[in-house]
């Protein structure tokens, strides 16, 4: 079976080819399947799920196309897995969120910020508007 011309296929894997390191994929904002990737680090802390959902809810609300990472796992597995895929934007709700601070990571970024939980949303509309302009 072949396949001739450019399509859908090709277009995908030499974005992929392009944008990619060690950890997988780096989607470009303006064509990841989902723009924000969620991860309450323990599944078993009401208040982590709780904010994690609320932020999820949120960003969904609007329009901004948004994953939570609602498994049973530990967070380097979360993280991997997040990272494999290629979410552009990390917001990962842990301890600190006693302190009413989440993290905020880019994946094309190895640098973490921890920031304030009502900074949240427009960090990730400055980060999701800035790929996109």
């Amino acid at each position: 079976m072949g396949c001739y011309g450019i399509g859908i296929n090709r277009t995908m894997a030499a974005v992929i080819e392009q944008n990619h390191d060690e950890k997988g994929i780096i989607w470009p904002m303006e064509i990841a399947p989902y723009k924000v990737i969620v991860v309450p680090v323990v599944m078993k802390d009401e208040e982590q799920v709780k904010v994690a959902e609320e932020i999820y809810n949120k960003l969904l609300n609007m329009g901004i196309e948004v994953l939570i990472d609602d498994r049973d796992e530990r967070a380097g597995v979360k993280f991997n897995d997040a990272d494999l895929i290629g979410i552009p934007v990390r917001i990962t709700v842990g301890k600190k969120i006693k302190d009413g601070i989440v993290e905020f990571k880019l994946r094309s970024s190895s640098e973490v910020y921890d920031i304030k939980l009502e900074e949240v949303i427009d960090r990730v509309i400055e980060a999701v508007e800035k790929d996109n302009n």
